[in-house]
């Protein structure tokens, strides 16, 4: 089932991401080259968040994005990571109680379709590789505004299509032949890895999400690609 051009049945992405948890930070850094670090924290630079604000992490996965604010923001009064997946969010509780972080991010299950929050209440909103995955992107895409403040930041980081002749067609060969064979042998389950370059195919193009974010009320939106154009980094904000 699909809604609004979005992901396939939400139930069906949840059990393939509950499938992988396990090994999902092993295979997000050998499949990125360890990128996905760099490009986390290109987004998150992006937040901006006063002493004492609070900060939003949707579709958080293991928590990911939650640690990276928590680092570059120290004087935050909390972050909160969302996600529909159990085995991900507990993954995720697990890493930030290792780090002694978990005064200051909270990990629980929800719905970036119905965020369990009052509209206002946060500084600035990350969602990471998850707005591809979300069945009604519109309706996830005015969640965030909705419960960002006057003046808020919406930060949405996702995996793009390269152009350029040699580039292109070289990523073309590893993320639709390379990336499904090693993550299937690793994760145990090669649909879940063939999913991924299906739906990255299948995402709008960056100037169609960002006229997605005007659409549900976002200004002042602008995107720019990194580590070229394998990813697009999208700002919004909401105004007063």
């Amino acid at each position: 089932m699909r809604a609004n051009g979005g992901a396939r049945d939400g139930d069906a992405i949840r059990r393939m991401f509950g499938g992988i948890a396990p090994r999902y930070d092993l295979l997000n850094r050998l499949l990125s080259l360890a990128r996905d670090r760099y490009w986390r924290r290109e987004a998150v630079a992006h937040a901006q968040l006063p002493a004492g604000g609070m900060a939003l992490d949707v579709c958080t996965g293991t928590g990911d994005m939650a640690l990276e604010l928590a680092k570059q923001f120290p004087s935050t009064k909390a972050i909160i990571g969302v996600d529909f997946c159990l085995p991900m969010i507990r993954i995720g509780a697990e890493k930030v109680a290792r780090k002694g972080l978990t005064d200051r991010i909270r990990l629980q299950a929800a719905s970036a379709e119905a965020l369990p929050f009052k509209a206002d209440t946060f500084d600035a909103v990350t969602i990471a590789f998850g707005i591809r995955n979300v069945v009604d992107r519109k309706c996830g895409l005015a969640e965030l505004w909705r419960v960002l403040h006057s003046g808020g930041v919406a930060i949405i980081l996702e995996f793009a299509t390269p152009q350029g002749p040699f580039f292109g067609w070289l990523y073309h060969f590893y993320f639709h032949h390379g990336l499904p064979r090693l993550g299937g042998l690793i994760s145990g389950d090669a649909q879940a890895y063939s999913y991924l370059p299906a739906s990255v195919s299948a995402f709008p193009a960056p100037q169609e999400l960002s006229r997605m974010m005007e659409e549900v009320g976002f200004h002042n939106v602008h995107f720019r690609t990194l580590t070229g154009g394998i990813v697009t980094l999208h700002v919004g904000r909401k105004l007063a």
